[in-house]
């Protein structure tokens, strides 16, 4: 009873969890599941959905819960000892979840409820609740279904190393930099440099693969020499290119015996490939479908990346001096072309952007566009620093979340949502149970007194995120399995937090959310139209990189024969998308966590997809401030498509199609014009 894994009366014990609480929470909870399925695939158990859900739904939920809070910590706080803990209850909650889903007599149970006594919500729980059955193979007997649960529990093993490598490798190097190497850094990274050697007991500048540190460095460092070293050391971590020392990391082996049993699950379940059992799920109805909109979006992207490209090569012959720029000098070039075509650089905009301001101008759009307050909330947390909030409609409680900023050791990089506990109006105790979420960034600290200073892609990872949150906190359907971002089709389920983006590109919600680290001064509105004539600055280019990742992972999932070397794959589609080389050594694969670690294997098209989404919904606000005679391209808020798109697209969740949220948004169909106008390709 001590236990703070098994306490559900509330919010997570962040604070008092150990990894010595692992096993012994994860026994007594896997033992109620099991229990709690044996007793609702009785053969005198009423196939009820109300009934089944009483008994089974809310043991797997506390299940669900408290692994949540241990994959939550090993994923923001990781210490050997959390690590071994978690790992070794990975296997046992992996098993439970894959017999769970391909339990026959559950199976039949769900198949014999009454459709007709269930309301909208659980109708579309159920409709997908068969599916998944099918796809977790439930269908499967003998042999076959002994196999199919093997590979679960394999690829949970092999995702969770490959997560490790990538999280390790990373933290391994260091390379420390003396004062004649780092010109051009800003100084607010090198402050934070030098702080770090000296802990080490070290002179110089210690720089990382993180990215407060890698990124400014390659945008800003004067010596291509270092830019570099730095380089090599990021696009071969994890890989078989990296220095001897780092070996150890090479996820090449656990990369390949996931496409394997990846290709071999396909197959049990009566697919031609992964892919195919990918999209079952997703609004794309095809591979070939996605591939097509891939090359489509290609073709229409080449021409503006090839006039990117041809920029940057003649700024860097005729002002840098640099006639054949090397793949790691391109972030640098970048920088200098912008800061000469448009007059400011990300430095000069970063001052402006103080993580406090920026956190109350987010919370104000928030609160005025979706008719909410924001308000601090307090409760556990894994690091000092974490914050907690509570959004309010009309006083009562809609939802919670944390929000961890800062990047340190042990803390996995990128940015993600996930859900602490979802809407549910429980069904053991009739109460209304309100959504929770973590919001988790991975932002340089504060510089001795000063807060921290966010780059304005920093501000859009925050808005993105916070989008995703909004879809899981702001739900209104009281069915677990639909609420939120739960059952929402995976390529439709960026739209919210791509929607969200486009706010950082309005003068109306930018001057709120800025100040002066130094002078307390708003953003002056001169350099705004600067970085907004720059939005689209080598647009072309970032398109097709993204194109690149996407037709490389459906393809990776579909016709790539996993015995062979992934990187041949991965030149075939470099030479059809890149519009830059990448040199020889570079093992970018071997760090795409979301395809091998993250749930996006022949998914990560998703991105692009619902970006079409997400600007077509955005152009409503935009044809909105049109109507109302503003220009278009500086929308204000109008809390009346607000409130349309809160109820058609965030509030449904999962409980219907995501083309019928869309439809019933925008009263159509999703159109690729917006987005193309947006980025400046139209």
């Amino acid at each position: 009873m001590n236990n703070p894994l098994l306490d559900f009366s509330d919010l997570p014990l962040f604070d008092r969890i150990l990894p010595e609480h692992v096993a012994p929470a994860v026994t007594v909870l896997l033992g109620k599941a099991d229990a709690a399925l044996e007793q609702v695939t009785a053969p005198d158990f009423p196939a009820s959905w109300g009934d089944i859900a009483r008994v089974l739904d809310v043991a797997t939920e506390n299940l669900g819960r408290a692994w949540g809070a241990v994959g939550h910590l090993n994923s923001v706080a990781d210490t050997p000892e959390l690590r071994a803990a978690y790992n070794a209850a990975l296997v046992r909650v992996t098993e439970f979840g894959t017999r769970l889903g391909a339990d026959e007599r559950l199976y039949a149970k769900y198949k014999a409820i009454d459709t007709g006594s269930l309301n909208t919500e659980q109708r579309q729980a159920h409709k997908n609740a068969i599916r998944n059955f099918v796809l977790s193979g439930a269908e499967l007997t003998g042999d076959a279904k002994e196999r199919f649960a093997k590979i679960q529990e394999r690829q949970a093993e092999l995702s969770q190393k490959f997560s490790e490598n990538a999280l390790d490798a990373t933290d391994a190097f260091a390379y420390y930099a003396t004062e004649d190497e780092v010109a051009g850094i800003p100084q607010d990274v090198l402050q934070t440099a030098r702080e770090q050697a000296q802990a080490e007991g070290k002179t110089g500048y210690r720089l990382s693969l993180k990215m407060p540190s890698y990124l400014p460095t390659m945008q800003f460092a004067s010596s291509s020499a270092l830019r570099e070293t730095l380089y090599k050391a990021y696009t071969t971590r994890a890989s078989d290119q990296a220095p001897a020392e780092f070996l150890q990391f090479d996820n090449s082996p656990i990369m390949r015996e996931i496409l394997a049993l990846r290709l071999e699950e396909a197959q049990l379940l009566g697919y031609p490939n992964f892919g195919a059992v990918s999209v079952v799920a997703k609004m794309a109805q095809s591979p070939e479908d996605v591939v097509t909109f891939l090359r489509d979006l290609a073709k229409r992207a080449r021409p503006y990346a090839e006039k990117d490209v041809s920029d940057l090569l003649a700024f860097a012959a005729e002002n840098l001096h640099q006639p054949s720029p090397q793949p790691w000098d391109f972030a640098y070039i970048g920088e200098k072309l912008k800061e000469a075509r448009y007059a400011f650089s990300e430095q000069e905009v970063k001052q402006y952007f103080t993580a406090p301001k920026v956190l109350a101008g987010l919370f104000k759009i928030v609160e005025t566009l979706f008719e909410v307050a924001i308000r601090n909330d307090s409760a556990p947390v894994w690091k000092p620093g974490v914050e907690f909030y509570r959004i309010e409609r009309n006083g009562e409680l809609v939802g919670q979340f944390y929000l961890d900023q800062p990047a340190r050791t042990g803390k996995r990089g990128g940015a993600w949502m996930d859900d602490v506990r979802a809407r549910w109006l429980r069904p053991d105790t009739g109460k209304l149970q309100t959504p929770v979420a973590h919001l988790v960034c991975n932002f340089a600290d504060g510089v001795g007194n000063k807060p921290a200073l966010l780059t304005h892609d920093d501000v859009t990872t925050l808005f993105h995120e916070f989008g995703h949150g909004l879809h899981h906190m702001l739900t209104q359907v009281n069915e677990r399995d639909v609420s939120g971002i739960s059952g929402v089709e995976w390529d439709a389920v960026e739209l919210p937090s791509q929607f969200m983006e486009n706010f950082c590109w309005e003068w109306d919600v930018l001057k709120q959310m800025t100040a002066h680290v130094d002078t307390g001064e708003p953003l002056p509105r001169a350099l705004f139209e600067k970085m907004l004539a720059a939005k689209n600055f080598q647009s072309g280019m970032q398109t097709l990189r993204q194109v690149e990742f996407s037709l490389f992972d459906m393809l990776l999932h579909t016709s790539h024969n996993p015995a062979d070397d992934l990187m041949g794959l991965l030149r075939t589609v470099r030479n059809e998308t890149a519009v830059i080389s990448a040199p020889a050594y570079s093992r970018t694969p071997h760090t795409f966590s979301h395809i091998f670690s993250g749930g996006y294997a022949a998914g990560y098209y998703s991105y692009k997809w619902a970006e079409v989404l997400s600007a077509d919904a955005y152009a409503a606000f935009e044809e909105t401030a049109s109507d109302a005679g503003e220009d278009s391209g500086k929308t204000t808020v109008t809390v009346e498509t607000g409130r349309k798109y809160r109820q058609a697209i965030l509030e449904a969740g999962g409980s219907r199609p995501a083309m019928e949220s869309f439809k019933a948004f925008r009263g159509r169909a999703p159109s690729i014009d917006a987005l193309l106008r947006h980025q400046g390709m139209a």
